[in-house]
C-alpha cells in the first residue's frame, strides 16, 4: 500500500486524486508489480514522479493536470517500423501509468537516426497508432542516436483524464 491507502494496483489504473492531492506524506515511495513503474514519489508542490529508480530521470511526471513522460526507445526490433511500434506501446503503457491515454495528447517530439530513410515508414506506424480524432502537435527531426542500433525516439505530453 501506498502511504496515501491506494493499492499500486488502483495507482496504476490511473493516478487518483487522492494520490495527486494528499500532502499526508511529502515523499511515497513503494515497488508495485513489474508492468507499473519501479518508484511513485510524490511531493508536497504536486509533482507526481512515476518510475523514479533510474539515477538520471522519471519516467513519468505529473503536475498540473498535465502527464509528462521521457523520451522512449527500442533495441529489440531491428527496424523503423519494428521499433516504432514497441515504443509506442512504450508510450501507451507509460500513459496509463500516468492516468491518461493517446487521445488526450498534447505533444509528441519525435526523433529519428535518418530522416531520409526513416520519416516514412515511422510516420505510417504513428498514423496507424495516433487518435485521429485528437492529434498532438509534433515536431521530427533527425538526430544522432545515444546507441547504434536506435532508430528513434519518441516522448510525448498528455492532459490528464477528467477526474
Amino acid at each position: 500500500m501506498l502511504h496515501s491507502g491506494i493499492s499500486p494496483n488502483s495507482a496504476m489504473r490511473g493516478l487518483s486524486s487522492a494520490l495527486l492531492g494528499s500532502a499526508r506524506s511529502a515523499r511515497c515511495c513503494t515497488r508495485p508489480a513489474a508492468s507499473g513503474p519501479r518508484c511513485i514519489q510524490r511531493g508536497a508542490s504536486g509533482i507526481t514522479r512515476l518510475g523514479t529508480d533510474d539515477p538520471r530521470m522519471s519516467r513519468v511526471v505529473v503536475h498540473g493536470g498535465t502527464v509528462y513522460i521521457s523520451g522512449q526507445t527500442d533495441t529489440t526490433a531491428a527496424d523503423i517500423e519494428g521499433q516504432t511500434a514497441n515504443v509506442l506501446a512504450k508510450v501507451d503503457t507509460l500513459l496509463a501509468q500516468g492516468g491518461t491515454d493517446k487521445s488526450r495528447l498534447l505533444t509528441a517530439s519525435i526523433w529519428v537516426k535518418d530522416i531520409g530513410e526513416h520519416f516514412r515508414p515511422m510516420n505510417e506506424v504513428w498514423s496507424a497508432w495516433v487518435d485521429p480524432r485528437n492529434k498532438p502537435v509534433r515536431a521530427t527531426v533527425q538526430a544522432e542516436m545515444s546507441r547504434p542500433a536506435i532508430l528513434v525516439e519518441i516522448q510525448v505530453t498528455a492532459a490528464l483524464r477528467d477526474q
